[in-house]
């Protein structure tokens, strides 16, 4: 009888109207899923720009340092960074030059950090 009444009341909470954080309880398995394979296909990108960018390091700061080129362009491509940031971001990141220069890792996340 417990059983059924904790399901009843737990049935009777996710009809809620109001705004949480957690959402539905009834969709927390789907959310789960599709959480899941957003990751999968963000990491699968990001390594892809892991890859690229300590590939072409010295390449990507000499563009970067330009103001673009077609390295940097190809490193956006590949994060999937929207064209129209393209030239707002690279000025952001000349901004960081020194630390990107130094840091692969922070230059990746600031690549990343505006992909789509």
């Amino acid at each position: 009888m417990r059983k059924s009444a904790l399901l009843c009341m737990l049935a009777m909470a996710a009809c809620s109207d109001e705004a949480n954080h957690l959402g539905n309880p009834l969709m927390w398995p789907g959310q789960g899923i599709g959480t899941a394979i957003e990751n999968g296909v963000y990491n699968e990108r990001r390594g892809r720009v892991e890859v690229f960018v300590k590939t072409n390091h010295p390449a990507l700061i000499a563009d970067i340092r330009a103001g673009g080129g077609a390295t940097l362009e190809q490193a956006f491509d590949i994060a999937r960074v929207p064209r129209s940031i393209r030239p707002a971001h690279t000025l952001q990141l000349q901004s960081d030059l020194a630390l990107y220069e130094t840091n692969i890792d922070a230059l990746i996340v600031a690549i990343m950090v505006v992909s789509t």
